[in-house]
């Protein structure tokens, strides 16, 4: 799960209007991270992915970490 603060909104102002925008491409486009996770790592994350997705009201996915380790 990534977590990030949100991008500025602000328009651009007078001169520099010309040459940049406020938006970009880039503003309509979703981008996801994969994490390839081996069985010791997984090991060693699993209580805080567990923690964290309880606590984020996502059972599901604790359970799918918790059935991945047999715990």
């Amino acid at each position: 799960t990534r977590i990030t603060a949100p991008k500025s909104r602000q328009l651009a102002a007078a001169v520099s209007a010309r040459f940049s925008s406020g938006l970009s491409v880039l503003d309509f486009v979703k981008r996801s991270s994969i994490l390839k996770l081996g069985p010791e790592q997984l090991k060693a994350l699993a209580p805080a992915a567990i923690a964290l997705a309880t606590a984020e009201g996502l059972d599901a996915h604790a359970r799918s970490v918790a059935i991945r380790l047999n715990m």
